[in-house]
């Protein structure tokens, strides 16, 4: 019996379409292509001993990550008296991560998270350390050290200031209330009715913390400290950089800029496979 059908089928494809009449053709949007992932990096170096020093402070920070991973207190490991090439070895080692966070103060402290997670590189004037934890100390003891002081209620309103004043309230009622075994309460501008001229009589009437962060993963998280005790601003870009999620959190430390027990102990097994190999 005679068919229609031929191999292989005709009029589909690329190019088996005719342009649209005003010429234009379809222009796709670029789809993310690469995210960040963790790859062991093993330094290039013979052991000698005169790198013994910076050996055994990588020893002394695997050690570390298992004891706060089990609960202990963020450890401090002071860098400062290695000599170049001891100095050269632990940058090489430690590499960067995806978490920066700046602390401003008297000495203002920079803040890079290594490649193994939780450990965590500081600088600043007189400073040169790693802080072995779930974040840097810095981060919690100077977050809401007021670098411009919020204007609460004061702050001048404009006529469209108009749904800005209950979350202001909502948010000085969950500050005031806020213990360590609280929750964290969340506020999600991005589910809500606002003008811009809401967010900025917010911004007036929050003011501006003492640490600013950016976690650099499949797009970008920006953690902003407002001037109101444990009263975060947690904004989420996607990889355009286009704002996705945009909220307001209340407590000691948002968890996207934490490093997980899990990831301390990961981070120390890790380090002792590099020390190994490098021996």
């Amino acid at each position: 019996m005679p068919s229609d059908f031929r191999m292989p089928p005709m009029g589909f494809g690329p190019g088996s379409q005719t342009p649209a009449e005003d010429g234009v053709e379809l222009d796709y949007m670029v789809l993310p292509q690469d995210m960040r992932t963790y790859a062991p990096h093993l330094p290039e170096v013979e052991p000698t001993p005169a790198l013994q020093p910076a050996l055994d402070l990588l020893a002394d920070m695997a050690r570390a990550c298992a004891r706060v991973a089990a609960g202990g207190d963020v450890e401090r490991i002071d860098l400062s008296d290695l000599d170049r090439a001891n100095r050269a070895l632990i940058a090489e080692t430690l590499g960067e991560g995806e978490v920066a966070m700046r602390a401003f103060g008297i000495p203002a402290v920079a803040v890079q998270e290594s490649v193994f997670a939780g450990v965590w590189v500081l600088s600043g004037a007189g400073l040169d350390a790693v802080e072995v934890g779930p974040v840097p100390d810095a981060a919690r003891a100077r977050a809401f050290d007021p670098r411009r002081a919020g204007q609460g209620g004061a702050a001048p309103k404009s006529p469209t200031v108009v749904n800005a004043p209950p979350l202001l309230v909502e948010l000085q009622d969950k500050s005031a209330g806020y213990g360590p075994d609280a929750a964290p309460h969340v506020i999600n501008l991005t589910l809500l009715p606002h003008t811009e001229d809401d967010l900025a009589w917010l911004d007036a009437a929050l003011g501006q913390g003492s640490v600013d962060i950016l976690s650099r993963g499949y797009g970008n998280c920006r953690v902003t400290a407002t001037a109101l005790p444990h009263v975060w601003r947690v904004q989420f870009f996607n990889s355009m950089d286009t704002l996705i999620l945009d909220t307001f959190e209340v407590t000691a430390m948002p968890e996207v800029a934490l490093a997980a027990p899990e990831d301390l102990a990961d981070s120390g097994a890790r380090l002792h496979q590099v020390l190994e190999a490098i021996a």
